[in-house]
C-alpha cells in the first residue's frame, strides 16, 4: 500500500499535474534525469536551489521504501 509522500506534490495547478518537490515547481522527473545522466545531487541542488538536500534525500528514501515493498509482494 502506498503512503502519502512527504516530499512529492501533485496538483493540476502546478506544472500541469506533474509530480514536483513539495512547495516548489521542480519536477521529480528533472531530479531523476540528473541522476540518470551521472550528475550528483549537489549538481542538481545547485541548479534548483528551491529544493533542499533533505527533500532530495527524502525522495530517494521514499523510492527505496517503495522498492522494498514491491519486492516483498
Amino acid at each position: 500500500m502506498l503512503k502519502k509522500s512527504q516530499v512529492i506534490s501533485v496538483s493540476d495547478e502546478v506544472m500541469g499535474g506533474a509530480a514536483v518537490f513539495k512547495n516548489t515547481r521542480v519536477p521529480i522527473q528533472t531530479f531523476t534525469d540528473y541522476l540518470k545522466a551521472g550528475e550528483s545531487i549537489d549538481d542538481f541542488l545547485a541548479g534548483f536551489p528551491s529544493v533542499t538536500r533533505d527533500q532530495a534525500i527524502g525522495l530517494l528514501e521514499e523510492m527505496e521504501q517503495q522498492i522494498t515493498v514491491a519486492i516483498a509482494i
